[in-house]
């Protein structure tokens, strides 16, 4: 791979032409980002090579429903939360037969944050054919400052994985 080529892009760009170089297909569930992150992906020429498919899953219904995330998890741990993250990114690779899901869930304001979770509370969630793995931010700004940066966060957490496999 040209690291200058990678080095001189954006990074929407960059995580296009890791995904080719991969072959790795990806999938994405999204709530809190409002199908931020599918917008950026296939704002690239050339996604359909690699992006299959993403839903935005706001209702604890539409998890259950689309994603099998089970309703207990749901109830005990939250929707906004690591695992509730990890089984929307597992859901959506299962669905959708993808070598990478990518799931956001969290709490972009500006109601609805709490003392334990406040707003801009966001759980990010990495399946690959290694395992699943969620990471916590707590970003902050409004409402649209907080999807712009899940949807950052998220990119650069499936570039960095990308740039890993790729070397």
């Amino acid at each position: 791979m040209n690291s200058a080529a990678i080095v001189d892009a954006s990074l929407d760009d960059a995580v296009a032409l890791l995904l080719r170089e991969s072959g790795m297909t990806l999938s994405l569930a999204e709530s809190c980002s409002g199908g931020l992150i599918a917008k950026r992906i296939t704002d690239v020429p050339g996604c359909s090579r690699y992006f299959l498919e993403g839903v935005v899953t706001y209702s604890n219904e539409a998890k259950m429903r689309l994603l099998a995330v089970p309703a207990d998890l749901l109830e005990c741990c939250g929707a906004v939360s690591a695992e509730c993250a990890t089984a929307m990114a597992t859901g959506i690779s299962n669905a959708s037969g993808s070598d990478i899901g990518i799931a956001v869930t969290g709490i972009a304001g500006p109601e609805g944050g709490s003392e334990e979770k406040p707003v801009g509370t966001v759980y990010i969630a990495l399946a690959t054919p290694e395992g699943c793995r969620a990471s916590h931010f707590l970003f902050s700004g409004n409402r649209d400052e907080v999807r712009m940066q899940t949807a950052c966060a998220a990119l650069e957490l499936l570039r960095r994985y990308l740039e890993t496999i790729i070397e």
